[in-house]
């Protein structure tokens, strides 16, 4: 894509409305619908918390294990291509979980759909990062990070009451057919989009490689606090809806109504979160994101009810929020030209490792030492996070925006 394209790309971004905006809300919706419902659904195979915890944390592991061939995939065949791939394979999965008999296949039909997830996201993050000016990036970024969190916050309450009403069967006929409505409109409305390529893989790599050797230091510290960031973004989709179960005896649609009260107020923050990063920079809102969520976690043993634990999910959203975009963003300022999709997939890769180790590491954590202790350490990773972020990470903003007052 030339820089003309480029330019006329990012004059039409109103035109995505259809064929990526809408798509990403109906997939991320599938997403949040299945919140609540895969920890209760899980535990009736009658396993413990670590084999529970692995059915979350396996779209993770298919994500990560996707990652850089998807940056491959995305290269060699397009925005479009990629885009219906990544969705059919998350339709497909989604669809299968419903006639599970067996508790493996729960693992393997998740593992499937973040396969998905890695092809579906890679593919609309380097679009982003081609078309957009690098001074509007976290903006852009963190709308796109916005019509996740508007997916994500109707679906919990969504699922927790069909699961409740209905069966927890049930929501995965919903979820399925709202992605399968998602890759119809990806479908009919997506024109096919290329990213700027060196014609050499070899080449491509190369940039890679000569980043790493110029900025080693700071990709390591940037690379461990992403691994820390969205470890606690992931555990706490696990340990909120079993403490709620185990400890406080609530049900799927309490679980349901506490999840989507915290994706409402981390929802509305994607906007502000947007302007402060083109404006003061991207740690000005991934340092106190990650410090919130942390002490936000450190607190869920102390509650004793709904309300409680509703309160604290709400602080942690509120933590998320503020964060809406900026690990994406963080990446897309990192990224050389002419290697994009490569280096976002081993970016992504890095990202997906906490990802998929956090529900695993609150499984087994929960399991050896409960709870209490188990909330307290995913908190300080939260933190740790937060720290690497403010005294490692140099500054990534590519400037002021004259159009930003």
């Amino acid at each position: 894509m030339s820089r003309g394209s480029a330019k006329s790309s990012g004059q039409s971004r109103h035109s995505l409305l259809l064929p990526v905006y809408l798509p990403t809300f109906l997939l991320s919706l599938t997403e949040g619908l299945l919140l609540p419902i895969l920890p209760f659904y899980a535990l009736t195979f009658d396993v413990s918390y670590g084999m529970a915890a692995l059915v979350i944390a396996a779209a993770g592991i298919g994500t990560m294990v996707a990652d850089v061939p998807a940056g491959l995939v995305l290269g060699r065949l397009g925005l479009k291509p990629t885009m219906i791939i990544g969705a059919s394979l998350v339709m497909l999965a989604t669809f299968a979980l419903a006639f599970a008999q067996m508790f493996p296949e729960l693992i393997l039909y998740r593992f499937i759909a973040g396969i998905g997830t890695a092809m579906w996201g890679l593919s609309r993050h380097a679009f982003i990062t081609e078309s957009i000016d690098p001074r509007e990036r976290g903006r852009a970024i963190s709308v796109f990070g916005g019509i996740n969190r508007i997916g994500m916050f109707g679906g919990p309450a969504v699922g927790g009451l069909i699961g409740g009403v209905v069966g927890l069967s049930a929501s995965f006929y919903v979820a399925g057919t709202l992605a399968a409505i998602g890759l119809l409109i990806s479908i009919i409305y997506v024109r096919d989009t290329r990213v700027v390529l060196h014609s050499s893989r070899s080449v491509r790599w190369g940039l890679v490689w000569q980043l790493w050797q110029d900025k080693k230091g700071d990709l390591t510290a940037a690379s461990v606090a992403q691994i820390c960031g969205q470890m606690i973004r992931s555990g706490r989709q696990a340990i909120i809806p079993f403490y709620a179960a185990s400890v406080l005896g609530l049900n799927v649609t309490q679980v349901g109504a506490i999840q989507t009260a915290s994706s409402l107020v981390d929802m509305a923050l994607f906007i502000p979160a947007g302007y402060i990063m083109d404006r003061y920079g991207r740690k000005f809102t991934s340092v106190p994101s990650f410090a919130l969520m942390g002490f936000g976690m450190a607190l869920i043993p102390l509650t004793g009810g709904f309300l409680s634990l509703m309160a604290v999910a709400m602080l942690i959203g509120v933590g998320n929020g503020l964060g809406s975009g900026a690990m994406m963003t963080l990446g897309a300022d990192l990224a050389p030209k002419g290697a994009t999709g490569e280096f976002l997939g081993v970016w992504r890769l890095v990202g997906d490792s906490g990802r998929a180790s956090g529900p695993v590491v609150v499984g087994s954590m929960t399991d050896s030492t409960g709870f209490t202790f188990t909330a307290i350490a995913l908190g300080g990773v939260g933190v740790a996070a937060a720290l690497t972020l403010a005294l490692l990470v140099k500054e990534t903003r590519a400037g002021p925006d004259p159009g930003v007052t």
